[in-house]
């Protein structure tokens, strides 16, 4: 029997679950100095057999564990080159807009930075496609056959304003308390032109109220309600990314990242932390509740 088709809609959510992955399980290297500059001093041929390996473990993994368990090693190889293009598009994006790469820098240094973080980006989209997505169909049998577990599931999903910005909370602390103490906020912070700094701004806006409204994520079922009008997706959203700011700025304070500094700069190191943490506080907030 052959592979029934999807949609565009259920394309695109899968695909912004893997993005998601990507980003979930790859913001630290990305945002961590050592990878920036081993991917300047890295040698063309270990960066190939790097690339490569990368590219092996892609197939190991979905042939063994993907998302389709049918597919003959041509479309596995398909299906791990496009997740490894993904992953090298996102990185050169997000390298780019906390401006890690330029185009003062030679294409030798772009490539090598871009190869370096790609690989693990790439593996995390592929873990984001096959995983982090929930079987709708499966959710409604196993609630209908456990009634409670059904009532549990309405309560839970049911607005409560305090539930909701405490989980968010733990969701944006716990995943960017590992990235808050380390001097490449700063770095990032004092570099990014303020349009980049806009664009990182809309772009956690735009991944986490995705995750928490569009793209089925894991656990969206159960833990968000979904609104009846786009104001209230827009005031859900806007919440959680005001949270991820707050649990930034108590971060950034807490290590002393604010001492002689500008407001300026205040406000830039905020936004560059509140990217993983608008990811903590909409796919975190998620996964810890799952």
């Amino acid at each position: 029997m052959g592979k029934s088709s999807k949609s565009i809609s259920d394309s695109l959510k899968e695909y912004g679950r893997g993005l998601t992955g990507g980003l979930l399980f790859s913001l630290p290297m990305l945002y961590t100095m050592e990878l920036w500059w081993a991917g300047f001093n890295t040698d063309p041929f270990p960066l190939t057999v790097y690339f490569l390996v990368g590219l092996f473990l892609l197939m190991v993994y979905n042939y063994y564990v993907g998302i389709r368990h049918e597919h003959t090693i041509w479309e596995g190889l398909m299906e791990s080159a496009e997740e490894m293009g993904l992953g090298l598009i996102l990185t050169l994006f997000i390298l780019w807009v906390t401006q890690r790469i330029t185009d003062q820098m030679s294409i030798q240094e772009i490539t090598g930075k871009i190869v370096v973080e790609a690989v693990t980006v790439a593996i995390g989209i592929s873990v984001g496609k096959s995983q982090l997505g929930r079987d709708e169909e499966a959710e409604i049998k196993e609630e209908e056959k456990d009634e409670d577990k059904k009532m549990l599931v309405k309560s839970n999903a049911e607005p409560n304003l305090l539930r909701t910005l405490n989980i968010s909370l733990c969701g944006a602390i716990l995943i960017a308390s590992n990235i808050a103490p380390t001097d490449e906020v700063i770095v990032i912070a004092l570099e990014t032109p303020a349009y980049k700094l806009f664009l990182i701004a809309l772009l956690s806006i735009g991944i986490g109220g995705a995750v928490l409204y569009y793209i089925n994520f894991t656990g969206s079922s159960r833990w968000v309600s979904k609104p009846s009008s786009l104001v209230g997706v827009f005031s859900g959203t806007l919440i959680m990314y005001a949270v991820s700011l707050v649990a930034s700025a108590f971060m950034l304070w807490f290590f002393g990242r604010f001492e002689n500094i500008s407001l300026y700069t205040m406000v830039s190191e905020i936004v560059v932390l509140g990217f993983p943490a608008a990811l903590g506080a909409s796919a975190g907030r998620l996964l810890i509740q799952s």
